[in-house]
């Protein structure tokens, strides 16, 4: 057991991970678009029209999932940045940058897919609705972490302020989650619950959840994408990286 803890335990190094990360991006890219394909198609051509919303609930396909994301990448970032300034180690912080970005475009795609949704079934692109509010606020802290990391010119001293930052962000997710339960809100309440059934069709409940499995492998991809940019950067100086055949390229 402690010997496949040891090997575990060498990928936690950035000249181990980044050829592992290589091997990996491109099976979570080609999962992407097949999740992707047959989610969207379920969800445009085979799901029925909803009898209240007509054919616009369809944004929901893209808007969901992005909006589950979003929570569930900050929730990683803010793990990742934690440990990175507890246990000091470089490739958790790496992580955490790595995943900001994406992070931050699914708050972004869940804002802006939102008021698609919300101008005709609402009347109005935007309401300071409370799940509509910390949503902004979630996207805004991705765009905080990112501007606070990158206005430190040395790496350690900017992982450890944007980790500060990004643990104190974390009190905000609950409170997307369950604003609708604590607010009289405009926005609907989860039509995909775990202790519940879905209040939708089949057909709609699988093209939501091919979705979110696109969008799921889809940061998986862009994040090891990004993170191995961020090694090489870091890592610059060292032998492993000097002698990589694409850095002599």
């Amino acid at each position: 057991m402690s010997h496949r803890l040891v090997n575990w335990f060498k990928f936690s190094s950035p000249v181990n991970f980044y050829p592992v990360a290589g091997k990996l991006i491109p099976w979570f890219w080609m999962l992407a678009a097949l999740f992707g394909v047959a989610g969207l198609y379920l969800g445009f051509f085979v799901a029925p029209t909803d009898a209240q919303q007509g054919e616009g609930y369809r944004i929901i396909f893209i808007h969901v999932p992005a909006s589950w994301m979003s929570m569930f990448i900050y929730i990683v970032m803010a793990t990742w940045a934690g440990v990175g300034m507890a246990f000091n180690t470089r490739l958790s912080s790496m992580v955490a940058l790595a995943l900001a970005p994406t992070g931050a475009l699914m708050a972004f795609l869940s804002l802006w897919t939102g008021a698609l949704w919300g101008k005709p079934m609402w009347g109005t692109w935007w309401v300071w609705d409370a799940r509509l509010t910390s949503e902004l606020i979630l996207l805004f802290l991705y765009l905080g972490f990112m501007a606070l990391h990158a206005a430190i010119d040395e790496p350690r001293r900017a992982d450890r302020a944007a980790a500060v930052l990004a643990l104190v962000g974390v009190v905000n997710v609950p409170i997307i989650y369950f604003s609708v339960k604590w607010w009289n809100t405009l926005h609907q309440g989860s039509t995909v619950s775990l202790t519940k059934a879905p209040s939708m069709a089949q057909t709609m409940l699988w093209g939501m959840l091919l979705m979110a499995l696109c969008i799921w492998m889809y940061s998986i991809a862009a994040a090891l994408t990004r993170l191995r940019a961020i090694i090489l950067e870091r890592e610059a100086h060292t032998d492993w990286v000097l002698h990589l055949p694409e850095a002599a390229a």
